[in-house]
């Protein structure tokens, strides 16, 4: 074994080390914050209850309500939006080959948001089907039509071309864009309401919201992990790719079609929340190298570790029980590390 190869085993070996000793005890203290104060331990005692019987003793029903079906189906929700954004934009920058790819380049996001937006106007958010509120199910919608639409623009004679796809995404998301802002002048009322769930949030969320995030991320990530090795391969080109057996085609439409309905699914229960699909995979590539074997479960357990943090503090941070939009904390948290990124490989071609 090689000092390298020593090297980078140690590292992964440290990461989910303390990634598995991180993420429970930030869940499990995320879940005591918030105006009605409740314990850690007694959160650990409520979660723990029907394991062991006598760790109910002293516990009041408000206290337990609010941990069980407020504040745990929060943290819940937060660690899979989080997985599924840092998977899929891990995903579109190994298909992509584009280090800004993101869940906002196909304009999935947007669509997201442009159905939401007027299910918001249209005064359908008091609807319910199948016991969910329609607002979900119209940004589902609106995602789902976004990627079709791009990806019907982005074929050329029948296959998928990397290059007309980023056109197309960015095509599709300004249109969206712009039609998102006429939707925003047509009536006032509704703007703060559109406003805020453009700029993210999980408030109000509850486990019918876990139940819309979780068979998508965990079908659309079985996907993903069948085409690992495929992956790999992309990032040396289409035609080295072709040359090793790979479909390109075939692969990167079923790899961007998994991705995107991660993307839908996580934006239609949360809103748009930027910089995690982007700065995540970043991240993770510094720590542990390129390789998505290793790249893809780290990227989305730091996803959702970073998404529960920002949603904790987005809700601890201002009194009287207010909160900030979730996509504001991510931004505020993402940004100057993004920069640093940027600067960082500045250097690295200066030099």
């Amino acid at each position: 074994m090689t000092p390298a190869t020593r090297s980078g085993r140690n590292r992964l070996l440290l990461f989910w080390t303390v990634a598995g000793l991180l993420v429970p005890a930030a869940a499990l203290l995320c879940a005591a914050v918030g105006p009605f104060h409740v314990e850690a331990s007694r959160v650990w005692r409520i979660i723990t209850h029907p394991l062991d019987a006598g760790s109910a003793s002293g516990i009041d029903e408000t206290a337990r309500y609010i941990v069980l079906n407020v504040r745990l189906a929060r943290v819940v929700l937060a660690l899979l939006v989080g997985a599924a954004l840092a998977l899929a934009g891990s995903v579109y920058q190994g298909v992509l080959l584009n280090p800004l790819a993101d869940p906002f380049t196909l304009g999935v996001s947007t669509g997201a948001a442009f159905g939401a937006s007027l299910a918001i106007l249209g005064g359908w958010t008091a609807w319910r089907l199948a016991g969910l509120g329609t607002l979900p199910l119209a940004a589902f919608a609106g995602a789902v039509g976004a990627l079709l639409l791009v990806l019907l623009l982005g074929r050329v004679e029948g296959r998928v071309q990397t290059t007309t796809l980023v056109l197309a995404g960015i095509i599709v998301s300004t249109f969206l864009s712009a039609w998102i802002s006429l939707l925003k002048s047509l009536n006032e009322d509704s703007l703060s309401t559109i406003v805020f769930w453009i700029m993210g949030s999980l408030s109000g969320r509850s486990w019918q919201h876990v139940l819309i995030v979780l068979p998508y991320l965990l079908g659309g990530a079985c996907v993903i992990f069948l085409y690992v090795r495929e992956l790999d391969i992309l990032a040396l080109g289409d035609i080295p790719a072709h040359q090793m057996g790979v479909a390109v085609s075939q692969v990167r439409f079923r790899l961007l079609a998994a991705a995107s309905l991660i993307t839908a699914a996580a934006v239609a229960v949360s809103g748009v929340i930027g910089f995690v699909g982007l700065v995540v995979p970043h991240l993770v590539r510094l720590l542990l190298g390129p390789r998505h074997g290793r790249l893809l479960p780290a990227a989305m357990m730091t996803g959702a570790l970073l998404t529960l943090l920002s949603d904790t503090l987005a809700r601890s941070l201002l009194p009287h029980g207010q909160e900030i939009p979730l996509g504001v904390v991510t931004a505020i948290l993402g940004a100057p590390f993004f920069c640093y990124l940027l600067l960082h490989k500045k250097r690295a071609v200066l030099a």
